[in-house]
This record gives C-alpha cells, sequence and structure tokens, in this order.
C-alpha cells in the first residue's frame, strides 16, 4: 500500500499526479464536493450563528466510504483541491469528513498540473486557510439565504420553478434597463461629407471637419448645403500636416473574464463552453508517449495578469529565436492589477510556450485546439514589444471648409505579428490606410465630395461577453460565477438569445417587477458591489463572516416577511390568441412557458396542439400594404420575416425590415448582418448606414 494519500476533485487529475508522484504516493478523486447544504430545507440556523448543516450529498457515500478506506492505511495525507476558494472549503470538508487536523500541513496547491509544479508543491505543503474557508462559506450561506426564501415566495406568487439570486437578479436587470433604453431611444439626424481627392495619381479619402479653425457638427441637410456652397471648385490647399508616432502595447494574459470575452468575439463560444474547455486544458491532456498526459494551460480561474519570472523567461527565449531580439521586451512590463483583483495566481497561460498549437493538432479536438491557441497567442503575445505606428492627419481647405484626411501604417508590428485583440466596437479597429506624400502648400484635386444622412443608433443589447465585461467592471460576481449565473437566467426563461444578443423575455420582466418592489437591495448595482468587497475582506482576513451575514439578513428577513404578507398573487392568465384549435375545433389561448409565451389549445390536456406565436415587428407590409410584417422560422429553425396574410401575400425577407422608410428613396429600409455588425440598408436604392453591434 502507498505511504502517501493525495485528494484531488477530478478523476484525470488523479491520474496525471500519480504518475508524476511516483509509487509511494496514492491519489484519488474526490470528484468535487463531498458535503454540502441539504437540498430539502435552508440549512442554516440563523438563530445560532448561522450556523450551516452540512450532510453527505446524495451519491457522494462510496466515494467518502472509500476515501476514508485509504485514509486509514496512508501514513499522512495530503489535500490537493483546486488553489481558490471552492478547493479550499472542498479540502476543509475533506478533511472534516476524514478527521484531519486542519492545522497541520495537509494541504496542497499548484497553479499548473506539470511534472515540476506538482513536485515542487509538495515540498511547501501548508494548512488549510480558514480565512479562504470563511470566505467561501459565507457566500455559500448568503446564497442560500437569498435563494431560499426569495424562490417559495416567487412560486407561491409568480409561477412554479423560479428562482432568485444575488448575481443572476442584477444580470437580469442590466438586460431590462438596457431594453428599456433601446425602447426609449429617439434616433438623432446628423450627417457626414466624404470626400474622394487626389494628388498625382494616388486617390485617397477625406472627411469634412469644420469651417475656418473650428470643427462643425452636422445636424441636417441644410446646414450640409450651406457648407458645400462655399466649395469653390475642385483644387483644395494643404495647409496642415501633423505627423506622429504611435505605440500600441499589448493586451495581458488572458484572466477568466478577459478568456470569456475574447472566445466569445473570435471563437464563437459561449461562457459555459469556454470554461468547460479551459478545464480539460487545466486538468490534462495525453498528448503521446513521451510526455503522456499533461496539463496545458494553468489554473483558468483566475483575476490576475501576473506572470511569473519562469514563464517570461521561457516566453522570452521562444520569441528571441522565432522573431528575433527586436520583438523581445526590453524593459519589465508591469501587469495592471484591477481594483477588485484577488492576485491569488497566475493569468491563464500555457504550462510551456515550446507546446505550440501545431505541435498539438493530432491530440486535441478542434474546439481544444481553437481555445488553446488564443490562450496560448495571448500569451506570447502579451510578452513581446509595443507595436509602433506612424499616423498622420492632413488638413485640406477650399475657402473656409476644411476636409482632415487621417493616415497610418504599422513602422514595426511588434506583438501584432501574432495576435491582434478582438473588440466589441468596430470603430476601436486598426486600421492602415497610406496617404500619399504631401507638403503644406500642396493643391489636391477632389474628385467627389458626397453627403451622407446618418442617425443615431440605440445601445446594443448584451451579447455574453459584453454582460461579462458589464458585471466584471461593476464589480458583480467572481470569475467563477460568471458561467453559471448567464446559464441560470436562461434556462428559467428569464431572458433569450436573438442573434446572440439577451432579450429580456416576459416572464424575466415579471420576476425582476416583483424584485424591484420588495427587494431592492438585491437588485441594486451598488449595493451587490460593495457585498462583493465585503466577502474579499473575510478572504483577506480583515473581517468576520458571521458580522457580515448578520448585517445583510437582519434587514432582508423583514423584506421576505413583507413580500410573503403583500405581495399580490400574480396570475399569467391564458389570453384567448383570436382563432381555433384545427384539430379540435376548441379556442387556441397564449400560454407563457419556459421559452417564452406560445399558442397552445384551451382544450389541454384532451388536445395537445401547441405552434409558435407569429411576432409583429410593427412594419406595414410594402408588398400588399394591409398586412403587417411577423417573424417567423423555416423548418431549418432559421428566422425569416413576411406578411401575416401569407398566402394571400407572399412577401418574405431574411433581413429584418424596419419601421422608417429610405430617406433617400421612400423604399423599405432592412437590418442586414455584416460582419462588422448590423448595417441599415436600403432594399431598393444604394443608401446605407454606418453598421453598428
Amino acid at each position: 500500500m502507498a505511504d502517501y494519500l493525495v485528494i484531488v476533485e477530478s478523476p484525470a487529475k488523479a491520474k496525471t499526479i500519480e504518475r508524476y508522484l511516483g509509487k509511494k504516493y496514492k491519489v484519488k478523486a474526490s470528484i468535487g464536493h463531498v458535503r454540502d447544504l441539504p437540498r430539502s430545507q435552508t440549512g442554516i440556523d440563523t438563530e445560532n450563528n448561522y450556523e450551516p448543516k452540512y450532510i453527505t450529498i446524495r451519491g457522494k457515500g462510496p466515494v467518502l466510504q472509500d476515501l476514508k478506506s485509504a485514509a486509514k492505511k496512508a501514513k499522512k495525507i495530503y489535500l490537493a483541491a483546486d488553489p481558490d476558494r471552492e478547493g479550499e472549503a472542498i479540502a476543509w470538508h475533506l478533511a472534516t469528513a476524514l478527521n484531519i487536523d486542519t492545522n497541520s500541513d495537509c494541504r496542497v496547491v499548484f497553479n499548473e498540473i506539470t511534472k515540476d509544479a506538482i513536485l515542487e508543491s509538495f515540498k511547501h505543503p501548508r494548512p488549510i486557510d480558514m480565512d479562504l474557508v470563511d470566505a467561501q462559506q459565507a457566500r455559500r450561506i448568503l446564497d442560500r439565504l437569498v435563494g431560499y426564501n426569495i424562490s417559495p415566495i416567487l412560486w407561491k406568487k409568480v409561477k412554479k420553478g423560479l428562482s432568485a439570486g444575488r448575481v443572476q437578479s442584477v444580470a437580469l436587470r442590466l438586460i431590462i434597463d438596457r431594453e428599456e433604453e433601446i425602447k426609449n431611444f429617439v434616433p438623432e439626424e446628423y450627417w457626414s461629407i466624404e470626400g474622394l481627392f487626389e494628388k498625382g495619381k494616388k486617390q485617397f479619402d477625406a472627411l469634412f471637419y469644420g469651417v475656418g479653425k473650428e470643427k462643425v457638427k452636422l445636424s441636417n441637410e441644410g446646414q450640409v448645403k450651406e457648407i458645400l456652397s462655399g466649395v469653390n471648385g475642385e483644387d483644395f490647399k494643404v495647409t496642415n500636416i501633423v505627423k506622429k508616432e504611435r505605440k500600441r502595447n499589448a493586451a495581458p494574459a488572458f484572466t477568466t473574464s478577459s478568456l470569456q470575452q475574447e472566445a466569445a468575439r473570435k471563437l464563437n463560444f459561449r461562457a459555459k463552453k469556454t470554461m468547460m474547455l479551459a478545464q480539460q486544458l487545466y486538468e490534462g491532456i495525453d498528448i503521446g508517449k513521451k510526455e503522456g498526459t499533461v496539463g496545458l494551460i494553468t489554473y483558468m480561474r483566475t483575476d490576475s495578469t501576473r506572470i511569473s519570472d519562469t514563464a517570461k523567461s521561457e516566453a522570452s527565449s521562444y520569441i528571441l529565436e522565432k522573431y528575433g531580439k527586436d520583438y523581445v521586451v526590453n524593459e519589465e512590463k508591469k501587469s495592471k492589477k484591477a481594483t477588485n483583483a484577488q492576485d491569488a495566481h497566475e493569468a491563464i497561460r500555457p504550462t510551456s510556450v515550446m507546446r505550440t498549437p501545431d505541435e498539438l493538432k493530432e491530440v486535441l479536438s478542434r474546439d481544444q485546439l481553437r481555445l488553446y491557441r488564443l490562450i496560448w497567442e495571448r500569451f506570447i503575445a502579451s510578452q513581446m514589444s509595443s507595436a509602433i505606428l506612424d499616423t498622420v492627419a492632413v488638413d485640406l481647405v477650399n475657402g473656409d471648409v476644411q476636409f482632415r484626411a487621417n493616415g497610418s501604417h504599422v513602422k514595426f508590428p511588434g506583438f501584432m505579428k501574432l495576435y491582434i485583440e478582438g473588440t466589441d466596437d468596430q470603430n476601436e479597429e486598426e486600421t492602415t490606410k497610406l496617404l500619399p506624400e504631401m507638403e503644406v502648400g500642396d493643391v489636391v484635386k477632389s474628385l467627389e465630395i458626397e453627403p451622407k444622412q446618418h442617425f443615431t443608433q440605440p445601445p446594443p443589447r448584451y451579447t455574453e461577453a459584453r454582460l461579462v465585461k458589464e458585471l466584471e467592471e461593476r464589480g458583480i460576481g467572481r470569475p467563477s460565477t460568471y458561467a453559471p449565473t448567464l446559464d441560470v437566467i436562461q434556462k428559467r426563461g428569464y431572458v433569450q438569445l436573438d442573434s446572440k444578443r439577451f432579450v429580456p423575455a416576459e416572464l424575466g420582466e415579471i420576476v425582476h417587477q416583483a424584485m424591484l418592489e420588495f427587494f431592492p437591495d438585491i437588485i441594486n448595482i451598488e449595493f451587490t458591489a460593495k457585498m462583493e468587497q465585503d466577502l474579499d475582506k473575510i478572504e483577506e482576513g480583515q473581517t468576520n463572516w458571521v458580522k457580515i451575514i448578520d448585517e445583510f439578513y437582519k434587514d432582508f428577513e423583514k423584506h421576505v416577511k413583507h413580500a410573503d404578507e403583500v405581495m399580490e398573487k400574480i396570475e399569467i392568465k391564458d389570453e384567448p390568441a383570436g382563432e381555433d384549435c384545427e384539430k379540435c375545433g376548441s379556442p387556441m389561448v397564449y400560454k407563457l412557458g419556459r421559452f417564452g409565451k406560445f399558442m397552445a389549445c384551451s382544450n389541454f390536456p384532451d388536445c395537445r396542439n401547441t405552434k409558435a406565436i407569429m411576432k409583429p415587428i410593427g412594419v406595414k407590409c410594402p408588398s400588399c400594404e394591409t398586412g403587417e410584417i411577423v417573424e417567423r422560422k423555416s423548418k431549418t429553425k432559421r428566422l425569416f420575416y413576411g406578411c401575416n396574410t401569407y398566402p394571400e401575400c407572399e412577401f418574405v425577407s431574411w433581413d429584418k425590415p424596419i419601421s422608417r422608410p429610405c430617406p433617400k428613396c421612400n423604399a423599405l429600409l432592412v437590418e442586414k448582418k455584416i460582419k462588422k455588425g448590423v448595417q441599415i440598408q436600403c432594399t431598393k436604392c444604394d443608401y446605407e448606414e454606418a453598421p453598428s453591434q
């Protein structure tokens, strides 16, 4: 029998670590938590310092018994769960169940599953960090008190199967608030004047800047005509040239949040999928006989951008060999720590930069490889020198009318040779536009001057990446909470994804309104952010967890009692759909289901006929001019738009029509999905508006 027992969470990790440690060590997996609060009751004694009642998780009895048997035969037990609050809590639960002294050197942590990291970590075992345990326990208790007190009220007053939580309620609020902004948005007209100019035989673009030396914003057509009347002839004089050299620095290596955002932008991965793949890369992949199973990335739940000196050195050696000395950073790069970052361990990076993505093509799945490549390239780029761009601004004047041409080119690519960070805003993208050589006093010729009408766009709905970024910036939740939060608000039917953007469902708006009226603190963004800070203080040993919970619960308990007594039952009645069931002839009704409203036969359960609702979009049919455009879905679930009088009117469009007509020809305008977002285009003439995300 082995002398030492090591307990980790995952069977995949257990195999890898046992091979690294050798025959004296037996490594077993707890398969996550072995104890938790009971599911059938709150499990918190609010009269006795919020003492939690832990029980063995159903199905974990045999696992725990196996661990106890192995523990009896071992000289020493090491608890090697993940290096975060959750992992520390798992280690503490195991220590309690196996009668291990928490003050003994029983805890081992490592940031990567490689042989060197594992062997080094076992040289430095430590006691269980009770501040970390208390921090995790406080969050668990707080979330249990919120969920198990509010959810039954929602079940009783609104609908069975609903839930409420600290982070999910704020996420829902952000989505609903954004929808309100969009509904209340009033487009404002503005204009631009674009010019095509020529110097020698080279053509270039310039935009109207102002009159005289003053910058002018164009708000209407009359103003544009007045300015254009001041242009005399085709010749413009170069009056000013400003040349600058600009540095662009690489983005830091990934945190959990930035990884989820970038994977959404570049790989089209949902947050849940990103974390699942990252977990696989962290726990270990069999990469062949030479190395066997090895962890390919460092721990993927982190809010730090810190990089170890060893990893920096390895990256510098690779960059020097691959790209040359000019691409190696000469000065020390300082990682900027976020105000709420725990900085517990490193940023997400490859465990060895020498394992290039191309070398792992044969052993990784397509999606594993895509995510690994993203992490690998981002890390290498973060250790490369800055890019240097030459920018030039040229002022062109005719009379008092001034145009400005902007150009740039990459003088030295630096990190951009390998990787450029994605963006949510196409206006932030780096473009290279060369201008012809010009000197002050030169005359250039205008080939075309074209005024263009635009309308301001409402703020965009949240994508998963945008919402994760918003939650992080506001200090709501922590890296490990984002993916499950986005998952749960969709599973509950509170929101839906439309073109990969969150749209609140009717059920979500009902729940939000109830929360807003009776539990304003729970959906208050500032209150929730402060609560996160208070919980972090527990981890840092600055405050007592019972005190934090008590301060919250005393007031919260009053709100729960008030809501239970005063909140009126919200009846989600079946509305008549205005048509009969084609199967039995009974009236059809609108029902509210998990994925929003649908039509169903009122003769349920005798008749189970259901069908989707045709959703009007508030646009008259341009073909028959009597019907209305509605959303429909093809047999392949693809969304399209058609007239509600079909088959009398056969108008269809894959692009979403909008209510205002083309300002140029009065024809139908549609939202066209393009690479950079959504662009409004005319269906007949060449009119189009600037893309919006």
